[in-house]
Order: C-alpha cells, then structure tokens, then sequence
C-alpha cells in the first residue's frame, strides 16, 4: 500500500493504465466466465471494456473463478442483497489483505488502529447459531463491542448508555440510522457521549444515506468529528471522508469511472453510474462493474485522489409519477425529512411508493403527526415534484430492518 501511494501524480495514470490492462489481460487468460462475457473479443480499448452488472455475476461461484482458485485457497463472503441482487464473492488473499490495509490507513488519519482500538459497532447479526457465533468470534479477535440493532428501544438504548460508561470504546462505527437514534435518545436526556466516554475519537457511519442535518446531530452530541464511509462487500473500501472533509476515493486498489445510461463515461462534476474496477483481484473479475449507485465526482478530482462530490443512492431506487416524470426515491425522503426535521417527536422514518401516484410514510414517533403537520409535507411534495399525489402516513412504535438490520429509506413496492 505504501508503495503505492508513493508514486508521484506525475506517474500514476502510467500506474493504473498498467494495473487496468494487467487485470484485463489476466482475466481474459485465465477465466473463462470473463471470456464468455467479453463475447470472445481481444482488448484493444478500455472503453470497449464490457460494464457488468450484478446480475452478470449472479452464478455458482465455482463458474467465475480464474485458473488456479477456488474456495479452498480464497476469501469468500457474500453481498447483503441491498442492491436486489445479492451473490456470494470470492477475493485472492492478497486482495483481501490489500482491502484492510487500506481501512487501515484511513483509520490512522484518525489516531485509530484497527490492531488496538476498540470499536463500537452497531451493525446487525446472522441469527442462526453458527453464523452468530462466528461474527462473535471475529468481534473479538477485532476489538469490537457490538450493540444489536434489531432492538432499539428506549430501554436498550439504557443499557446502551451503561456500556459506553464502563468501557473505554474509542470510535462508533455502523450503520447510519442506527446511530443516528442513539444520537436522538442522547439528545432527549441531555447527554454528549464523549463526556461518559472519554476515549471516545471518532464516529464512522455507512452502508445507508448520511444527511447534513445527522451529521450536526452525531456531532454535537458525541462530541466527536463523524466521517461518512462508502463501500462494498464485494469490493473493499471504496471512499472515505479525510480531516479536510474530502470524501476521498480509494485510487490506490480500484479504478472510479462515472458513465450515463449509454455506458459512456463522464467528466468530472456529471452525475451518473458509478463503475468501479477491482485492480488486484485475481480470484473472479470485478472489472467496469457498476455498482448500482449513482453520483458525481467533484471537479477539484485528479486521477490518484478522486473525490466523491456526492452519493445519491441505488440506480434502482427511482419512483415513476403518474405525470411520467421519474425522479430519485430519496426525493420523497428529502422532502419529507425537510418538513420534520424540527419535529423532535419523530425519531425515524420510510418512504414507500405503493402504487404510480401513491405513497406511504411510515414513522415512529410518540404520538402521530398532527394534521397541520401532515398537509406541510402533502404541500411540500407538490412544491418539489407534483401535484395529485396520493399520500398516507402509517404511525407505528418501531421500524422493520433488514436481517442485517439496514434501514431502507425509500422503497417500490409495486
């Protein structure tokens, strides 16, 4: 990893012009999975570089691995199905071992050691006896304390506040909902976390959207700097937010191309799909594979420090009005979420889209959302997409997560 990042900006497109070509090369040799997709043609051109998509990839494991790998001799882990395609994945260990150092690294712009520091992890757990006890194991071979998140009631949040008084945790990290109620429940009784905790450095929050307004919340009562992380199980660490605020993306293991609906790629500042080549992993291909994000790179970006300007979520996460316009789904949580925002009642929330013109709020708060409120957030739907939108809202006293307790924010249900 050091090696890498020592290589001067003059240089590095010489670097990754290399590597993507190396990869390219070794798969279309070695794989035959990768033959079959790039249609039996020879590499001339990266931009001729076939994008793949989950789905190419959703097939025995045992059909896409290279020459000489198998799941013996191999990290092999699987996707959370977030994206709606879930597959099992295999890494070379060199690959493996390339995606923690650069955790590592990132971690240290923060004081932290992933060898020493203690964790806080709020992330969800595989409920069946052996997966359970296997993430238990990792834990504590991590230096991980993990809260679970499948109950986030006000009195496991107490308990949560105990152990944070007796343990010397020095950084959160999980899933961003998660942390973001903690935050509310600290809020409520006056509390900032790194006065109880004073080992306390840093709070890392992913996997789900991270709004400005969380941050300010996370911030003011952790007391401590939060950083938003991006990544992939398949993949590794992709960006990261260093000191400057930079949400930095990894240049050193992957190679970052943003592309429009025709697969052509973007200039810097053009909002898209985000693409990512896997430049070391030699065990399947993850070559110009689309993530299923979309977002923009920023203008201030160059090839060894690429910056992720913004994340906007899953490309299939669109809602289609009745009008015909197609927007975003977290369009609808944008606009909702502006409405409430003050409203410290409401602790979190969904969007669903049930029908072309139809959607259904479902909230938790302690009591429901008075009708003054509720005709704010119908007059603000019209403001922001259209008119004649059919909206119902759903109280409810806790919201259902994923099994690996994700929280998703906005839905189709039709």
């Amino acid at each position: 990893m050091t090696e890498i990042q020592r290589i001067p900006e003059a240089k590095y497109a010489d670097y990754v012009e290399r590597k993507k070509k190396e990869i390219v090369n070794y798969h279309l040799k070695n794989t035959a999975f990768y033959r079959d997709f790039f249609s039996g043609k020879e590499f001339t051109r990266w931009e001729d570089v076939p994008i793949m998509k989950k789905a190419d990839l959703q097939r025995p494991l045992e059909e896409r691995f290279s020459r000489g790998y198998n799941s013996k001799n191999v990290y092999v882990g699987k996707t959370s199905g977030s994206s709606g395609h879930p597959f099992i994945f295999a890494k070379d260990r060199f690959c493996h071992a390339l995606s923690w150092a650069e955790f590592n690294d990132r971690y240290q712009w923060y004081g932290l050691d992933l060898d020493r520091s203690v964790q806080a992890r709020f992330y969800g757990i595989p409920l069946d006896r052996f997966g359970y006890f296997k993430e238990r194991l990792k834990d504590r071979f991590g230096f991980r304390y993990r809260f679970p998140i499948f109950d986030l009631s006000e009195e496991k949040m107490e308990e949560f506040l105990i152990d944070f008084q007796k343990k010397k945790f020095d950084y959160v990290n999980g899933y961003t909902s998660s942390i973001v109620l903690f935050a509310k429940f600290l809020q409520k009784k006056g509390i900032v976390l790194k006065e109880i905790c004073t080992n306390l450095k840093l709070c890392i929050v992913t996997s789900e959207m991270f709004f400005e307004e969380d941050k300010k919340l996370l911030e003011k009562q952790f007391g401590v700097p939060v950083v938003n992380e991006y990544g992939a199980s398949e993949l590794g660490l992709l960006a990261f937010q260093n000191p400057e605020k930079e949400w930095v993306f990894n240049s050193e293991t992957m190679y970052v191309e943003v592309v429009d609906k025709d697969d052509k790629v973007l200039p810097f500042g053009e909002q898209g799909r985000i693409v990512i080549t896997s430049l070391y992993n030699r065990a399947q291909p993850f070559i110009r594979y689309d993530i299923g994000d979309t977002g923009t790179l920023s203008e201030e970006s160059t090839l060894k420090k690429p910056i992720l300007k913004e994340l906007l979520g899953r490309t299939n996460d669109v809602a289609v009005l009745p009008s015909g316009k197609v927007v975003p789904g977290l369009t609808f949580y944008y606009v909702t979420k502006s409405v409430i925002e003050n409203d410290s009642q409401i602790k979190e929330f969904i969007v669903q889209q049930t029908a072309p013109g139809s959607f259904k709020i479902i909230y938790v708060s302690e009591k429901e959302l008075s009708s003054e409120k509720r005709k704010k957030i119908t007059s603000a739907m019209a403001l922001y997409l259209e008119d004649g939108l059919d909206l119902e809202f759903e109280h409810k006293q806790t919201l259902n997560r994923s099994k690996r307790g994700k929280l998703k924010q906005f839905e189709v249900l039709f």
